[in-house]
């Protein structure tokens, strides 16, 4: 076959390049992958012709002595994630869960033997939300799960949420949740108080009740509770419950009049002061995300992002969740802006029918996937479980759903924050997570999408040519697992956006890159001292792999290796190699 070459057991296809022509003609492949014209022959180590108008193809290689210096580099240091590595030896490479999971901490699980339960029970990211609790409180949840990953080897990502303007927030003052009998009456009031007032809802914003009429409906967090207006008092409402529920402490609510939401636009920024102020409290302690709430629109997002790029020595990702009207209105520019997606569903249900959540969570899952951002999915997938031990089987449904979908994560909320059973939640979303994938595998039910082209640039091109068609190889050879090598994660994002069979493991020597991939379905991250020399980091991780029992004789990998210009290697390298383990 053209360019390739077949030594032992593995296959290696070369795209050693040097581009002066920008438009060369890409339309010659082999399993999918461009070949540059014609005239390329590998054999052995050694690649020889011209490839193209203006493109050459040259071997690079180091000196043996060298390449040992290498090993003895790389070899100091492998950070495998401690219940990664466990889940990998108790199931294979087949029986990793793929979903990542999110889970939301607070007063029921904040405790230091209460995160370490969260974690080995499958927790990737743990999610503060910044609208409840104290500074102090958490920064020493942070704290504490960073002592936990440097002490006990985990890796567990930290995500704060922000608050945002607060303006479709109202509170009853109460540390729980309150049962609202039907009938009763309750005055929503912009009148501040401490603590609980019977029958009294303080509204964070003075204007709450502006346009309102005698007889709207006023729901509570898209439907746990509904009051029927029946009194203006002044800028205060008098309402009766209608529908008896469940109340929670800084609940959402909305106005609906005649089956419809009722529209307002506050022209008010998207972070709030109080926002500025916790993402400078995130940056100073280190965190990974932010998730922004209420984005309206792209700009909001570029300006937080470029800010971060100003004020944080690492990088920290941004997340914009989408909860309005408005930001599926412009879903497309939002998703491009962001680092990846968080889909509230209970703030959407307060803005659209609550018969179209699940096409829109679909819908934006899709999207997200075809622009290569992670894509979370949140709010009530175990509503039950805050009170009972329990779920119903339409919540297993549920999760299911979201994982046939290829979600990059699920999120816990209430559950796991203020929930009777937080650790059985989570045990729940990570059994039916597997389960799902499980079947989809064996049944060949992977969800076929076809992917945009993303990159302009030539190199950024033929890396996304490659990762499409490595997860078809690792598809259809049947490899155990996928080993790619990758300094900001951009390459181990493309293979995770084609969701292959088997699991994507990326080696990287940037810890905020190890910290990111958390999110992303199907990549184990691996924090490795990695060298110029791309065959040695390759054979030196294979060995280390194997040296901790992780791989086994037999075993077969596909590599996929994306080398940026450097001293020792003064052209792009991207490559596939298959390999089996001897």
């Amino acid at each position: 076959m053209e360019s390739m070459a077949v030594i032992g057991h593995s296959i290696h296809t070369c795209f050693h390049i040097k581009a002066k022509n920008p438009r060369v003609n890409l339309e010659k492949k082999v399993f999918g992958v461009p070949v540059l014209h014609h005239g390329v022959s590998c054999i052995g180590k050694k690649l020889k012709g011209k490839v193209g108008a203006g493109v050459q193809a040259v071997q690079v290689g180091l000196e043996e002595s060298e390449r040992v210096r290498n090993l003895k580099s790389l070899e100091r240091t492998l950070e495998l994630d401690a219940v990664s590595e466990r889940e990998l030896r108790e199931k294979g490479f087949l029986g990793l869960r793929k979903t990542k999971l999110v889970c939301t901490i607070g007063p029921a699980c904040s405790s230091l033997e209460d995160l370490e339960e969260l974690i080995l029970g499958g927790m990737n990211v743990a999610r503060l939300n910044m609208c409840h609790n104290t500074r102090e409180w958490h920064r020493d949840v942070i704290r504490k799960i960073k002592k936990l990953n440097e002490e006990k080897g985990f890796s567990v990502s930290v995500m704060i949420d922000t608050e945002g303007s607060q303006i479709h927030v109202v509170d009853h003052g109460a540390p729980s949740s309150l049962k609202v009998q039907e009938d009763s009456i309750w005055l929503f009031t912009t009148e501040k108080f401490d603590g609980y007032v019977p029958f009294t809802v303080q509204a964070n914003y003075e204007s709450f009740s502006e346009g309102i009429k005698v007889g709207d409906e006023l729901v509570i967090d898209g439907g746990m509770a509904l009051f029927e207006v029946i009194e203006k008092l002044g800028s205060d409402l008098r309402c009766k419950c209608t529908d008896p529920g469940l109340f929670l402490p800084r609940a959402k609510f909305s106005f609906w009049r005649d089956g419809k939401l009722v529209e307002r636009n506050y022209e008010l920024p998207t972070l709030s002061t109080k926002d500025w102020s916790d993402i400078e409290f995130g940056i100073s302690e280190g965190i990974d995300f932010i998730a922004m709430s209420f984005v309206n629109d792209a700009e909001s997002v570029r300006h937080l992002k470029n800010y971060l790029s100003t004020k944080s020595a690492t990088s920290i990702r941004v997340l914009a969740k989408i909860e309005s009207l408005e930001s599926l209105q412009k879903l497309e520019e939002i998703i491009e802006a962001s680092d990846g997606i968080m889909v509230a569903r209970v703030d959407l249900g307060v803005e659209i029918p609550l018969e179209q959540i699940p096409t829109v969570q679909e819908e934006i899952t899709k999207v997200c996937r075809q622009l290569n951002k992670p894509v979370i999915v949140a709010s009530q997938f175990l509503e039950s479980m805050i009170e009972y031990p329990t779920p119903t089987r339409a919540e297993v449904a549920d999760i299911s759903e979201a994982v046939r979908q290829y979600a990059d994560a699920l999120m816990l909320a209430g559950e796991s924050a203020i929930g009777l059973f937080g650790q059985k939640a989570l045990s729940v979303l990570q059994m039916t997570s597997s389960r799902m994938e499980t079947w989809s595998r064996e049944e060949n039910r992977q969800g076929s999408l076809l992917p945009r082209q993303l990159g302009v640039s030539l190199p950024d091109r033929i890396a996304e040519q490659i990762c499409n068609s490595a997860v078809e190889l690792a598809n259809n050879l049947a490899v155990d697992a996928i080993f790619v090598y990758t300094k900001h994660g951009h390459m181990a994002s493309l293979l995770s956006r084609n969701r292959p069979n088997p699991p994507i493991f990326a080696f990287t020597n940037d810890e905020s890159t190890r910290m990111a991939l958390n999110l992303q379905w199907g990549v184990i991250p691996l924090l490795v001292d990695l060298s110029d020399d791309m065959e040695s980091n390759i054979s030196s991780t294979i060995h280390l792999i194997k040296s901790k029992g992780l791989v086994k004789e037999g075993d077969s990998v596909l590599v996929v290796s994306d080398v940026t210009t450097s001293r020792a290697t003064p052209m792009a390298f991207q490559s596939i190699q298959l390999k089996t383990i001897a």
